[in-house]
């Protein structure tokens, strides 16, 4: 007689069992108020949260641990970050699961991979330690490791295990993320992250609605972000029908000029993926534009994305006193980069804010010329 098969476990299942008790997370009236984004969701006995992969078990928070769902070694414009250490390696990582459901995710079989039935590319977890993670790093000559992928903010607690270890060897450590944080997750992360890339998806609060957000918090995040000292990025995937109009660009621009006229933004265009198949991608006028609105609105230093060579110098990283091209960039390659270590343009002395090179840090400088409190470099000596 033919012995019967066991069924094969489910994902679900498969990564319930890649968990350790979670931190981000406070007791309330018997139940566990997970800290780790927006959502706050209050959980009771056995309920997972909205990201589908923190649960409440046994009187404990579950977070995801010691696997990652993709691994790779890319430049670190890709992230993209353009005022952190240009033409050097970020060893990214990521895990499963997502807190929004953007219908243009280009990483959707891995952050949808527990709310989409079609999500199906993953096989299965890669176990992972943060020590092979930082090893990694290292082998593959990396400066900056980089939590990404799938939403970070999920997994934060795992992130900051790899992130302690990654900056004792000397390493940058960043988050790319959609920005649906607590100021409670931001104090985590703080001690532990040099670089926060935001995807700032609009100024429409219907349009955050549609993705399972709220444009108040991602602005209240990006305030934090800005007072506490990370270095920030902003991108802004400029989706035709969605995001693209002169109003919304220009409200964005507004508020990213009132944290700090240096606070990078990225103006990307959409190409058709995931549910939005059949919207078209964004044409080359409409980065143009969005990018002209930026600098009318005061930011020193906005991007194009997306659109490798048809931008013009929309890649270019210029000096806003003199106008020197410090930092040529085609897609995700430098072409040439003459900022020095300290960040001080070569032609005028102007020191350009960023992180340059190890242990120096040129803050963000606020309206009216105070700096934030905290910017200053983080880096352990």
């Amino acid at each position: 007689m033919m012995a019967t098969m066991a069924p094969e476990p489910t994902v679900r299942e498969r990564l319930a069992a890649l968990t350790a008790k979670g931190s981000l997370v406070r007791e309330e009236g018997g139940k566990l108020r997970c800290l780790a984004c927006g959502h706050r969701c209050l959980l009771g006995e056995g309920k997972e949260g909205v990201c589908r992969v923190r649960f409440a078990r046994a009187g404990e928070l579950r977070v995801p641990w010691g696997y990652v769902s993709s691994i790779a070694a890319d430049p670190v414009e890709k992230k993209p970050f353009f005022h952190v250490r240009p033409g050097e390696i970020a060893l990214s990582f990521g895990m499963l699961g997502c807190d929004f459901k953007c219908p243009f995710c280009q990483n959707w079989e891995i952050s949808q991979t527990m709310r989409d039935p079609d999500a199906d590319a993953w096989a299965g977890p890669r176990p992972a330690t943060p020590e092979g993670i930082v090893a990694a790093a290292l082998a593959e000559g990396a400066s900056i490791v980089t939590s990404t992928y799938n939403e970070p903010l999920v997994t934060a607690e795992w992130a900051g295990a790899v992130f302690a270890l990654a900056r004792g060897a000397g390493l940058l450590t960043s988050f790319v993320s959609n920005g649906n944080a607590t100021p409670e997750v931001l104090d985590f992360l703080q001690p532990l992250v040099d670089a926060y890339k935001v995807d700032l998806k609009g100024m429409s609060e219907e349009g955050y609605r549609r993705v399972g957000g709220r444009l108040s918090v991602v602005l209240d995040a990006l305030s934090g972000l800005v007072e506490r000292g990370f270095w920030v990025e902003v991108v802004t995937l400029v989706v035709p029908g969605e995001n693209d109009s002169d109003e919304e660009l220009r409200d964005a621009a507004r508020f990213l000029r009132a944290l700090s006229p240096d606070l990078p933004w990225h103006v990307t265009a959409f190409h058709p993926d995931y549910r939005l198949a059949g919207t078209p991608a964004t044409p080359v006028r409409t980065i143009l534009r969005a990018a002209e609105i930026g600098r009318e609105e005061g930011l020193r230093y906005v991007y194009t994305g997306n659109l490798p060579g048809r931008t013009g110098s929309g890649e270019t990283t210029f000096c806003p006193r003199c106008r020197e091209g410090l930092v040529e960039r085609r897609g995700f390659r430098v072409v040439a980069c003459r900022i020095g270590a300290n960040g001080a343009c070569p032609a005028c002395g102007e020191r350009i804010p960023g992180l340059w090179a190890p242990g120096v840090a040129n803050p963000l400088e606020r309206p009216g010329g105070s700096l934030v409190p905290g910017a200053v470099s983080r880096r352990p000596n």
